[in-house]
């Protein structure tokens, strides 16, 4: 697949789905709320000291920008990311990646600064726990983990200089975040939802997420791994901290799948092999090509259509 098949060649300014549209809606009027009325901060943002009697900022933290920059690289992230894979994933399925993945990535974020300042007693942990934290980047960054899953051999050209697989993108991000933080204290903000938002859109689509076509969950698919998200000669130390972490956090789910009867006579059903990931993936990548190839032949053909209008008006 080429570069252009991600960016969208010519349609990529249309085609927006119309969750998409509304999701991006409800961003760019929480940043307006707060704006206009920067007392809601403190009732729609996460606030950890704050959390235990409004709880409801666990959810509603995540779809309000408090500044114009993160309002613009959230809506543009949704709107671009979500045009890839709402159209692979489902409505219903998509919807439910936002909602799971920004909820988990903010408690994860509220029980982290809890923690850090019980343990270190340290004050500026406690001043951390009444600064408002919020934005959307924290799914952003889960959407990544979807484009790896579905066209991890995409190549990217980035700034025509670097040309990367789409495999790739979360770990650099990730990486890119974390060396920036060193810098500025106030992208060191935005690394705790960077890196839950990242962790538990992989634990979503790794166990949880539904395949209509198998009605099974998740991709066990080696390919999609957690110690992909690392080098290779990193591995072989990935494995088994991932292997005890995701018999931690997700034994249940992995014993319910073998108890479902996902396996017949010791052979895995369809949907639940790397085998059959792997054909997933490659459905969801030739449903991605023939979706921008239909949105090319359209936008060619208006252009024909307008160019011949005005050799008959002239």
């Amino acid at each position: 697949m080429s570069s252009s098949a991600l960016t969208g060649g010519t349609g990529s300014f249309s085609g927006f789905t119309r969750l998409c549209k509304g999701l991006a809606v409800v961003i760019v009027g929480g940043h307006l709320v707060v704006q206009f009325l920067p007392s809601s901060v403190s009732y729609l943002a996460l606030i950890p000291a704050r959390t235990i009697p409004f709880g409801w900022n666990l959810i509603t933290s995540g779809y309000v920008e408090q500044t114009i920059y993160g309002t613009v690289v959230s809506t543009v992230g949704l709107l671009f990311l979500g045009k890839l894979l709402e159209p692979i994933w489902g409505t219903r399925e998509f919807l439910k990646f936002i909602l799971i993945v920004n909820f988990l990535t903010s408690v994860c974020v509220f029980i982290t600064a809890i923690a850090l300042y019980y343990i270190t007693r340290q004050e500026n942990y406690l001043i951390e726990l009444y600064m408002p934290i919020s934005g959307f980047h924290g799914v952003l960054s889960g959407f990544l983990v979807g484009i790896k899953q579905i066209i991890p051999d995409q190549e990217l050209s980035l700034f025509s200089l670097l040309k990367i697989r789409a495999r790739w993108l979360p770990s650099l991000m990730l990486l890119l975040s974390i060396a920036i933080s060193f810098f500025t204290i106030e992208s060191a903000a935005y690394l705790p939802a960077l890196i839950f938002g990242t962790y538990m859109g992989w634990i979503y689509l790794r166990y949880l997420q539904r395949k209509p076509e198998t009605r099974l969950k998740g991709d066990p698919s080696d390919e999609f791994a957690f110690s992909t998200f690392f080098p290779e000669f990193l591995r072989p130390v990935i494995d088994p901290i991932a292997t005890v972490f995701g018999r931690l956090f997700c034994g249940r789910s992995e014993t319910s799948d073998e108890a479902g009867g996902h396996t017949l006579g010791g052979a895995p059903l369809p949907g639940s092999d790397p085998i059959e990931a792997s054909r997933r993936r490659e459905r969801g990548a030739r449903a991605l090509e023939e979706r921008l190839a239909s949105e090319r032949l359209a936008s060619g053909g208006s252009t024909k259509e307008s160019g011949r209008d005005a050799a008959e008006e002239a």
